[in-house]
C-alpha cells in the first residue's frame, strides 16, 4: 500500500526513480574509484576485498589497496585498484 503511494506522489511530481528507490547505483571511475548508493552496510572490509550489502543483494569488490575514501548514509566511495566486482543476488 505505501509503495503505491509513493509511486503515484512520484508520477504527480515527475521525478526519477532513483531518487527515491533502493535500488543500489554503482558508478565506476575506471579501475580506480567507485561509488555504491543505496548500501545497507558492509560486511567485510580488508585491503584486498569489500563486501557491501545492498537491498538486492552482496557486491564484492576485489583488488589491491582498498580503503574506504568517504562514507555517509546513503553512499560509500571506494579507492584502490580494482581487479573485479561481482554480485550475491539475493533470491526473492
Amino acid at each position: 500500500m505505501k509503495k503505491n503511494k509513493l509511486t503515484r506522489i512520484n508520477k504527480i511530481l515527475e521525478m526519477p526513480s532513483e531518487i527515491i528507490s533502493t535500488v543500489p547505483k554503482i558508478t565506476n571511475l575506471g579501475f580506480k574509484k567507485m561509488m555504491i548508493e543505496n548500501y545497507k552496510n558492509i560486511l567485510e572490509y580488508q585491503d584486498i576485498f569489500i563486501r557491501i550489502n545492498t537491498s538486492i543483494g552482496i557486491i564484492n569488490i576485489n583488488g589491491i589497496g582498498m580503503k574506504m575514501e568517504e562514507m555517509t548514509k546513503d553512499d560509500i566511495i571506494i579507492e584502490g585498484e580494482i581487479d573485479s566486482i561481482d554480485f550475491e543476488k539475493i533470491e526473492d
